[in-house]
């Protein structure tokens, strides 16, 4: 499993501050997205995953000039979500130099063509992103009777879905996910719900491929060369050691 740092951007800046010397006062706080990109990529981090807020509520990307910065910044992927609402919005991103996106649920609840044209341009680098709490995915405008998590992961993956993206997750939703990965030839992402080391390697067990890290990498909650070096340690040499 990697460990992939989340910056949400609003405003063309970086919602959450990061400063990685905060605990000895040391070294410059920074809410410029390419910077707190080079900061992690310089720790190893394999991929970056970006949320557009201000996308999420236009329904097409708007911070296209960050998302450039830190494209010009690292070379790692680059997976954006937030905004990519439909195909057009998939080309607009990919152009800002995303080079995954996430498509949002009601996506393909309202239109399975529609999904299919954001596949068409993605192909296997489309994601859909999907929430972990059963009582959320009632409310999607499903055209008949809501499906239960497990059959909407396989119509996803039978319209040609490679990944997902799991939000709102707990540990009592590990079964589900190790359910999926064993059934069908799809990636799984967590996002968020991971505050401490114990959690990370809860969510490696359960055969997720990617856990996306926010809030708590900014927090310093969980230190990510900590985190890098608790999931590469050998069993049994596992501890908490979260920053904070």
């Amino acid at each position: 499993m990697i460990l992939v740092p989340s910056l949400d951007l609003a405003a063309g800046r970086s919602r959450l501050v990061l400063w990685p010397g905060a605990a000895t006062g040391t070294g410059t706080p920074t809410d410029r997205p390419e910077r707190i990109a080079q900061h992690f990529v310089g720790l190893g981090a394999p991929m970056l995953h970006l949320v557009d807020i201000d996308g999420a509520k236009r329904g097409a990307p708007v911070n296209t000039a960050a998302i450039q910065a830190v494209a010009r910044a690292v070379a790692v992927p680059l997976q954006l979500a937030g905004g990519v609402d439909g195909a057009e919005q998939v080309e607009l991103a990919f152009a800002a130099g995303a080079t995954r996106v996430v498509v949002p649920l009601w996506l393909a609840a309202e239109s399975l063509e529609a999904l299919r044209a954001c596949l068409r341009i993605a192909t296997d680098w489309l994601a859909v992103g999907m929430d972990a709490r059963d009582e959320r995915l009632r409310e999607y405008p499903w055209p008949g009777d809501p499906p239960s998590f497990e059959e909407l992961v396989a119509t996803l993956v039978g319209e040609g879905v490679r990944r997902l993206v799991i939000s709102h997750w707990t540990v009592a939703d590990l079964p589900r996910v190790t359910e999926v990965v064993a059934r069908h030839d799809v990636e799984v992402q967590l996002a968020g719900g991971a505050v401490e080391l114990t959690t990370i390697d809860s969510a490696a067990a359960a055969g997720a491929q990617a856990l996306i890290l926010g809030e708590a990498l900014f927090s310093g909650a969980i230190d990510y060369q900590s985190a890098v070096a608790q999931l590469e340690a050998p069993a049994g040499q596992h501890g908490v050691t979260a920053h904070g």
